[in-house]
């Protein structure tokens, strides 16, 4: 498992390189903002907080996701997003959800769990929404 994070990891770094690199801060893990999220699951490799970065990320992201479902259980017509079945792998999703922020920069003042979810519903929206 730990070689296939920083696996993922090297890979988020070689694919978005205008986000990874910078080292991460303390402040980050207080995920006041979208860009601390960002800079969480975007982390570079060589940082020596990399394994608490990106488990920082994807534990906060999946973690609002679960809520999100524990909380529209049966309500089907509130859905706002819909995961394919195969879901992708919490290091796909970090990594779509960084590149999904770089093309979106106006967001990155804003919570995280909002831009989250601003990214799931336009990648993974539900039928008829």
């Amino acid at each position: 498992m730990f070689k296939r994070m920083i696996r993922s990891l090297l890979l988020a770094s070689f694919l978005l390189p205008g986000l990874a690199g910078a080292a991460v801060t303390d402040e980050d893990f207080v995920l006041s903002t979208t860009q601390n999220l960002v800079n969480l699951c975007s982390v570079s490799a060589s940082d020596p907080r990399a394994k608490e970065a990106i488990q920082m990320c994807e534990g906060y992201m999946l973690g609002a996701y679960h809520y999100y479902l524990a909380t529209n259980s049966g309500k089907v017509d509130m859905r706002l997003v819909c995961m394919p079945n195969p879901t992708p792998s919490r290091d796909q999703v970090a990594a779509m959800f960084v590149e999904w922020a770089k093309a979106n920069p106006q967001y990155m003042k804003e919570a995280p769990v909002d831009s989250e979810f601003r990214f799931m519903s336009s990648r993974w929206p539900c039928k008829g929404k």
